[in-house]
């Protein structure tokens, strides 16, 4: 990589969507999407989106997900009152609801028409 002249510091490599999308599993429409809506953090080159690999952590780390609460340790005793509960639990079907069918639009019409 090329230093910046005067400076002795090599300037930070710059990836294309599509290379960010190879390395995030997603679509390269995804990422531009997200840096158009000002959702992810980007650098604009021209027209282009272009990003960092700084850029690259914090869109990890703004998309990662942590537990809602502490792990427990799996042990047979846990495994064994969880097995019992679950076999005392009812099992408890959907309430099931009957659909209907809409009038045709039609039908609806004449119902709201009035009669001068």
């Amino acid at each position: 990589m090329a230093e910046q002249p005067g400076t002795g510091v090599a300037p930070p490599r710059l990836y294309r969507p599509e290379e960010i999308a190879a390395v995030l599993g997603c679509s390269a429409w995804w990422v531009k999407d997200r840096a158009r809506r000002r959702l992810i953090p980007f650098a604009r080159v021209g027209r282009a989106y272009r990003f960092t690999a700084e850029h690259l952590a914090e869109i990890i780390r703004l998309h990662e997900e942590r537990p809602a609460r502490a792990h427990q340790p799996v042990t047979a005793r846990t495994v064994a009152k969880t097995d019992a509960q679950q076999a005392e639990a009812p099992q408890r079907a959907a309430p099931t609801t009957r659909l209907r069918a809409r009038p045709p639009a039609r039908a609806r019409q004449r119902q709201f028409s009035t009669v001068a």
